[in-house]
């Protein structure tokens, strides 16, 4: 009995989570329209702040509970992911174009940050750390409490950086009739509590699903907790390209990685510093490589079917040899 009742409450959370991102673009795309404020700008704010509101639950609660390596683990699972998987679906669905200000500015930020972190906690790689002699539960860095304030001050910057940059590029009226703004934010906020509330419950019962079946805890971890945490950034990445909202889509998972790494290992680590062991190294790795091949993918300003579904099997094969690791 219990088990079906998961299979029901997982159900409902997919609805959820649909539904939610559905009325989240809606409301997004109509305030952008209703500000003529480029599309880009709101998907690297509102909604990317939005979608990442599970990462920074999951990582802010563990960080209390002094689970940091959940914490670290936890974003370095979902940027690969929102880039890989999330970007690689939308581009299957429809090529996606690339904003020019996404190339310049926000993707070289983004690798920028992900290196700074990699010179910040790997640091003993560069200081005699015998790579493979090393068993991997062993710490072999710190994401100290003056580092993630110096992130936390970062993220500010970035945030006046996109409005001032809102206010100075007000787009052209497109024709279609915006929704009022009491409206737009009507549907900003339940699309969120839906997308909150569905990937909490598509989460929390495909954990009890897999336990059941006798998943370990650890291929739980790897799997369904990391890209259930970033449902969220798909399912409305994923919405925002059908509905040719393409920059809402690109600016959502850009937003997110950059907002994952300076707000929420911000907030975690100054909550409590962070010992990073070696197979996080090993993940950070991995983000970066996938950072500079999406970047790679994205210099021609749009990422095609091929290369998306190259993305998808880059991803697969992540997947494949943490589990093998």
């Amino acid at each position: 009995m219990q088990i079906f009742l998961n299979f029901v409450l997982l159900i409902v959370g997919f609805v959820g989570l649909i539904k939610g991102a559905d009325l989240f673009v809606d409301g997004s795309s109509s305030l952008a329209r209703t500000f003529k404020v480029p599309g880009v700008i709101i998907g690297l704010t509102i909604v990317a702040m939005g979608t990442s509101a599970p990462e920074l639950a999951v990582s802010s609660s563990a960080a209390i509970n002094g689970s940091n390596e959940i914490a670290f683990s936890n974003v370095m699972g979902s940027n690969i992911f929102n880039l890989l998987a999330v970007l690689g679906v939308c581009a299957l669905i429809r090529p996606i174009p690339i904003d020019r200000g996404i190339l310049k500015r926000d993707f070289p930020i983004s690798i920028v940050i992900t290196l700074a972190m990699f010179a910040a906690v790997g640091l003993k790689i560069f200081t005699g750390f015998d790579f493979f002699g090393t068993p991997m539960s062993e710490n072999i860095g710190t994401l100290s409490r003056p580092f993630s304030i110096i992130l936390l001050v970062l993220f500010v910057l970035y945030i006046i950086m996109l409005v001032v940059m809102a206010l100075k590029s007000k787009t052209e009226d497109d024709g279609e009739k915006p929704m009022p703004i009491w409206k737009s934010l009507l549907f900003i906020a339940i699309g969120l509590a839906c997308i909150i509330i569905g990937g909490n419950l598509v989460v929390n019962n495909a954990k009890d699903i897999a336990a059941a079946f006798g998943m370990s805890e650890t291929l739980i971890g790897l799997t369904i907790v990391a890209v259930g945490t970033s449902l969220p950034e798909l399912v409305t990445s994923v919405v925002a390209s059908r509905k040719g909202e393409n920059d809402l889509a690109v600016g959502n998972v850009v937003g997110s990685n950059i907002f994952n790494l300076l707000l929420i290992l911000g907030v975690s680590g100054t909550i409590r510093p962070m010992a990073v062991n070696y197979a996080s190294v090993i993940d950070l790795g991995i983000l970066i490589f996938v950072s500079i091949v999406t970047l790679i993918f994205s210099l021609t300003k749009k990422i095609s079917r091929i290369e998306g579904a190259v993305m998808v099997m880059i991803y697969i094969a992540t997947v494949v040899f943490a589990i093998i690791r």
